[in-house]
């Protein structure tokens, strides 16, 4: 079974305030580092994935969540409190929805996203990850055209 890595609460600290000042292959990786990727597809993502992967492990900065006994099967992500449920989106949906909107986000923009992906990430109801997908889906008809936005908006800015 292949290794499933998350960020860990210090990962998600550097993320949003770039305290360690990581090199840009090391912050691109922790991006794309988001708990349901595994070891072999963040390979394909990632330069010197191994070397970069380890370097992360050993920053404390992700850790491995699937795929070796004595881990926590949960993404680190998922250990904070939860948000308050808002109404028409359980908590489990709007987490769902954040993750899958990033992880989507990531994959057609890269690095180039991470403000994007941060407001995802930080959104605690309904409504504001609905302004931050709006913004996305604006920023990737910019990047990569009409039919990549309006594919984006299709899957996650359901009316």
């Amino acid at each position: 079974m292949s290794i499933i890595y998350a960020k860990t609460p210090l990962g998600l600290h550097e993320i949003a305030t770039r305290e360690r000042r990581l090199s840009p292959r090391l912050r691109s990786a922790l991006i794309l580092v988001d708990g349901k990727r595994d070891e072999e597809e963040l390979a394909r993502l990632i330069q010197n994935a191994d070397e970069t992967l380890r370097a992360l492990l050993e920053a404390e900065l992700i850790a491995a969540v699937a795929g070796k006994p004595g881990r926590s099967s949960k993404p680190a992500e998922l250990d904070e409190a939860p948000p308050a449920e808002p109404p028409g989106m359980s908590a489990v949906e709007l987490a769902t929805a954040r993750r899958d909107a990033v992880r989507a986000l990531n994959d057609l923009l890269g690095p180039e996203a991470e403000s994007l992906a941060l407001r995802m990430e930080r959104a605690a109801d309904a409504d504001q990850l609905r302004v931050a997908l709006e913004r996305a889906v604006q920023y990737i008809a910019n990047a990569r055209g009409g039919g990549a936005a309006a594919s984006f908006a299709a899957r996650f800015l359901k009316t």
